[in-house]
């Protein structure tokens, strides 16, 4: 019998079981060493998973917590309920044990439950290809619209649920807030997605959310946070030159500038903008902005 992974990880996985309490036991047979869970044990575990793929699972109802009281959290709890069933106290005693060692921090995030049902029928209408007339409200604008939308998917992102379809209204795709979706219903139309869209490549160029016509940016960032930006990746069409000061030149071509407008006054006056000089005269604006609301608040004294 051929293995599919080297044998360490074989062994890695019989010492975690007896670790975990597994009734595993060896017997040298013909000049070979063989493994055996005692008969006991065997009818307990007809899933096809090994330790480390319960494990991932098992962390993912943690890292899913988020999702509480949405079809997707509902489902995968319903999973692992259905996979304790079959598993000895032992090995979830051990699974347990593992948990403590891992903390999911969370970002803000909205109430999904009051979502529940908008969700559901928004798969619905993507699986079933029909179009959808919404009420939607625009946040810039102030602003609610009456919209036919042929839904392509649903999009999780950065704490929120989108929906990303064909706007009648617009003629292109657009991108939806679910949240502020105030009425929605399926209507009779049918649609089809084209066969060229593809969310990856619609989305590429966004640094978040938006989409807009392409533009290069280039960001100068002091050496003391350089480490912060050079350690993650914040665009995949990102470039980091690093001065010899230690300082670095992000640059990266987006699609618009609004969001990243706003990731760059994140990092206060560690970050420069050096072009375009639009987004220059933006972030020179919000500056002012800033500072004369402090100059301009009740009580507050400046130096």
């Amino acid at each position: 019998m051929e293995l599919e992974c080297h044998p360490r990880t074989v062994y890695r996985d019989l010492e975690a079981l007896e670790l975990a309490g597994f009734p595993v036991y060896t017997d040298w047979k013909n000049g070979k060493n063989f493994w055996f869970l005692l008969d006991t044990a065997k009818n307990s575990i007809p899933i096809p998973l090994n330790l480390t793929e319960l494990m991932a699972l098992y962390f993912s109802r943690d890292m899913l917590k988020i999702l509480k009281d949405t079809v997707f959290y509902d489902a995968l709890k319903s999973l692992f309920t259905k996979i304790k069933t079959t598993l000895p106290p032992e090995y979830i005693n051990y699974l347990e044990q593992l948990e403590q060692n891992l903390h999911v921090g969370f970002s803000p995030y909205k109430k999904y439950g009051e979502f529940r049902k908008k969700i559901s029928r928004v798969n619905e209408a993507i699986s079933s290809r029909h179009y959808i007339e919404i009420e939607y409200f625009t946040m810039s604008r102030k602003q609610k619209s009456q919209r036919r939308v042929a839904p392509y998917k649903i999009w999780f992102f950065d704490g929120t649920f989108y929906l990303i379809g064909f706007c009648c209204l617009r003629g292109d795709v657009r991108i939806f807030a679910l949240d502020r979706i105030k009425t929605l219903e399926q209507t009779s139309l049918q649609f089809e997605i084209p066969e060229d869209f593809n969310i990856e490549t619609f989305m590429q160029s966004s640094f978040g959310i938006f989409t807009g016509k392409p533009v290069t940016v280039k960001i100068h960032f002091s050496a003391d946070i350089a480490g912060y930006i050079r350690e993650k990746t914040w665009h995949a069409s990102q470039e980091i030159d690093t001065r010899e000061d230690g300082s670095i030149v992000f640059t990266a071509r987006v699609a618009g500038t609004d969001e990243i407008k706003f990731w760059i006054l994140r990092w206060g006056g560690k970050a420069r903008v050096i072009e375009p000089e639009s987004l220059r005269n933006e972030i020179k604006a919000e500056a002012k902005a800033i500072l004369k609301n402090y100059r301009t608040s009740g009580n507050v004294k400046l130096l």
